[in-house]
């Protein structure tokens, strides 16, 4: 294994055809997660965990539904062009006063003008904060932000901090070689971060499906 996973033409057949054999096996369109697992890594030390934001290059393989915090005219109005949910600000103490709709807010990647991140924090920080999903400020063009909302994801230490990480890489609509590059990006970015002779195995499956191990 070099800085990343760089499939060698091997792995890469042996990906295909475990894709080929699992895809349309439900009634829905199943997920393609990787699992990392490590070793000679304590995750309980605050300096070890993981916290990265790794963009996909070929996306998750389905759209992301976004949900944007804003009062301003301009935001509001780029944000629902772009095909997100919009609340304003006087929505928020309002939410946090009904567990049905925090709940809701579970369901969205989110983000909120800067002005209201304040008011959100006080408000929904401690029901948001434990479960990563606290908006990110929205700066600079919300066309563009949201529209490649859809490409990140979030790898994080959390729980009792395992030796192992989970994520999603796509689906099974998308092509081979989208996932194996997918997949190439979150083990690069995962081997910056911790080192590559740390990284102990990797692993593919689908959502219903028998795992793979790749590495």
């Amino acid at each position: 294994m070099q800085e990343g996973l760089n499939m060698e033409k091997e792995q890469l057949e042996k990906l295909g055809s475990f894709i080929a054999a699992n895809k349309g096996k439900r009634k829905f369109s199943q997920s393609v997660d990787l699992s990392i697992n490590f070793s000679g890594i304590d995750f309980s030390k605050q300096d070890n965990r993981l916290n990265l934001e790794v963009k996909l290059p070929n996306g998750r393989g389905k759209e992301s539904k976004v949900l944007v915090f804003a009062d301003d005219r301009n935001i509001a109005s780029k944000a629902q062009q772009a095909g997100a949910k919009v609340l304003p600000g006087s929505e928020i103490a309002t939410i946090a006063n009904d567990k049905a709709r925090q709940n809701e807010l579970l369901e969205y990647e989110m983000l909120a003008q800067p002005s209201l991140m304040p008011m959100i924090a006080k408000q929904l920080g401690q029901f948001l904060g434990p479960r990563n999903k606290m908006p990110k400020p929205l700066i600079g063009d919300a066309s563009s932000i949201i529209g490649g909302m859809g490409n990140s994801i979030y790898l994080r230490s959390k729980g009792k901090y395992l030796p192992t990480i989970h994520c999603v890489v796509g689906s099974e609509k998308m092509e081979p070689s989208q996932i194996a590059a997918n997949i190439d990006e979150v083990v690069s970015t995962v081997a910056k971060k911790v080192g590559k002779q740390n990284i102990k195995s990797v692993y593919v499956k689908f959502t219903m499906s028998e795992p793979l191990k790749l590495v």
